[in-house]
């Protein structure tokens, strides 16, 4: 989704003062690698790690229904995010890895959070066969040899209280964000480079309290790095992943600096064909909060994107969604209506 990658960045053991940038990400990339335009993407390398980046993450969000129509909502995530530009094995590795999980249903978000040092073998990624994992959390690639590494994956994670296990079968091609999967953040022009597998078919059991639910449903894949991806005075950002109902589908997000903002979007048509949009071209604006976790968060939004036509208002499945890890944000399931309707995500950090 987006730049996400705060909390990975906020376990740096050496990160500076917070007030460079939202949780220390528009610091200088200090002697890291920083992306440049007009850099094609390489895969199935480029599906595993950079560790030249600073930071970097995999990141799943899905949209799930049982049999009942009950709705409910799974993320898993896996962050990297490297104390120096080199690669060294074992405990001398530079890597930090932090993975999170959550499920949502409309009563109750269920979280979990695992971290790891890099070079021992507790967390990685691979890049063909795909495989990401953090302990015994997993993200395995089970793609045929002449398919994409990622249009087949088996998903499962667990914490206090939940589980989950989903197969997610691609039903569309990768999608570049940006301009071709170079994602403008600011206006002084921090980037990163993005891509997205947003045309997962999902299926698979959730285990809650209750016992076991067979769902399914649609899952939305991130995969983004940088070193420097947001400027010195942003402060936070709200990010959505729209799939609509007439199959096609749109990413945005705002990154907040006291004034008007940044806004991104890509739309993405039904056959996987991307249309990045003009920076600003995205207009979302709140229209509702609630006090979660001690914070205002909003919880309703009118989001508009009028060189498509859309302009609908999205309303929280649960608006006490609240990721209660180490350094803790919202995000959750939503579902919106007005000149287009589905579901998608939404991720919101920086509320203080």
């Amino acid at each position: 989704m987006s730049v996400r990658a705060l909390l990975i960045y906020m376990c740096l053991a050496a990160a500076p003062a917070f007030g460079q940038g939202f949780a220390g990400l528009g610091t200088e990339a200090d002697g890291f690698s920083v992306p440049q335009p007009g850099t094609a993407f390489n895969f199935p390398a480029d599906h595993g790690p950079h560790p030249g980046y600073r930071i970097e993450w995999w990141y799943l969000t899905a949209n799930l229904q049982a049999a009942d129509g009950a709705d409910y909502g799974v993320q898993w995530t896996l962050f990297r995010s490297a104390l120096a530009p080199v690669e060294r094995s074992g405990w001398s590795s530079p890597q930090l890895w932090m993975g999170h999980a959550g499920l949502t249903t409309q009563t109750h978000q269920f979280v979990a959070e695992r971290s790891a040092r890099g070079g021992i073998g507790q967390a990685g990624v691979t890049a063909a066969p795909f495989a990401a994992w953090i302990d015994n959390w997993q993200m395995a690639g089970r793609a045929l040899p002449e398919a994409d590494a990622l249009s087949a994956l088996d998903l499962r994670a667990a914490g206090r209280a939940f589980s989950y296990e989903l197969a997610l079968d691609a039903k569309g091609p990768l999608v570049p964000q940006g301009v071709q999967g170079y994602s403008v953040k600011s206006e002084k022009g921090q980037a990163s480079y993005y891509y997205s597998q947003p045309f997962y078919h999902v299926t698979g059991t959730l285990t809650l309290p209750a016992g076991a639910i067979a769902v399914t449903g649609q899952a939305w894949l991130d995969h983004e790095w940088s070193s420097q991806p947001l400027a010195e005075d942003q402060t936070g950002w709200d990010w959505f992943s729209l799939h609509f109902d007439s199959g096609e589908k749109m990413m945005g997000f705002r990154l907040r600096d006291g004034g008007a903002g940044f806004t991104s979007a890509t739309w993405i048509k039904a056959d996987g064909r991307p249309q990045p949009q003009a920076p600003g071209a995205l207009r979302v604006t709140p229209l509702e909060t609630a006090a979660v976790a001690g914070r205002s968060v909003p919880i309703r939004w009118r989001v508009q994107l009028p060189e498509k036509g859309v302009d609908v208002t999205i309303r929280t499945l649960n608006p006490e969604a609240w990721m209660d890890t180490r350094f803790p944000y919202w995000e959750g399931p939503i579902r919106f209506e007005g000149t287009h309707a589905g579901r998608g995500y939404l991720e919101m950090t920086g509320y203080e």
